[in-house]
């Protein structure tokens, strides 16, 4: 398994070699070896498994937790295909605002790694798109907070096409500055 840090401080891309045959294929997204070779420590304890499926032109995100609590995720692509989003939001980082988009596919088994405090979004880019989850912390409603994937600051270079679908929580997200401004921003 091949990894590589992502421009986000703590954030890792993971690619396995995948083997295909007659019958399909088959890939391990996780692997404890290559995960402590990049990150220097094991992955957490898994409290909770999730999965989303989305249809073409979905966006789902910037979503974060504060530290503390804090969540840390390890996201890969079961079916179709995302442009996944790795945004820098913790306060004091060196690599604070910065953000580094991924492609994870059925086809490419990447996985993406995602310390807390690091904002999460993707762009589903073919329909039945299946996004996995290992999380740190179980979800709570109320320690999960977002942003604006269109926020001009960050400047997300987001599919042209077709149109994003956002819930509605998500479309009415504040930006990064006004979100600092309330401070709703983790901490490095």
């Amino acid at each position: 398994m091949r990894h590589r840090e992502l421009a986000v401080a703590g954030a890792f891309e993971f690619t396995p070699a995948v083997f295909p045959d007659e019958r399909g294929s088959f890939a391990s997204p996780y692997q404890e070896g290559a995960f402590i070779a990049a990150t220097g420590k094991a992955l957490f304890p898994v409290a909770q498994a999730s999965r989303n499926v989305s249809r073409r032109g979905v966006v789902r995100g910037i979503h974060y937790t504060l530290i503390p609590p804090g969540t840390a995720k390890y996201v890969y692509c079961a079916a179709g295909r995302v442009l996944d989003y790795a945004v820098d939001l913790r306060v004091g980082s060196p690599t604070f605002g910065r953000w580094e988009a991924a492609e994870l596919s059925l086809a490419n088994g990447r996985a993406v790694y995602f310390p807390p405090g690091v904002g999460h979004a993707f762009a589903a880019l073919e329909d039945d798109s299946v996004v996995c989850y290992l999380l740190s912390a179980e979800y709570r409603k109320e320690n999960e907070l977002t942003l604006s994937v269109f926020d001009a600051d960050l400047a997300l270079d987001l599919p042209a096409e077709p149109e994003p679908i956002l819930s509605e929580r998500d479309a009415a997200a504040p930006t990064l500055g006004e979100a600092a401004a309330l401070g709703l921003l983790p901490e490095w």
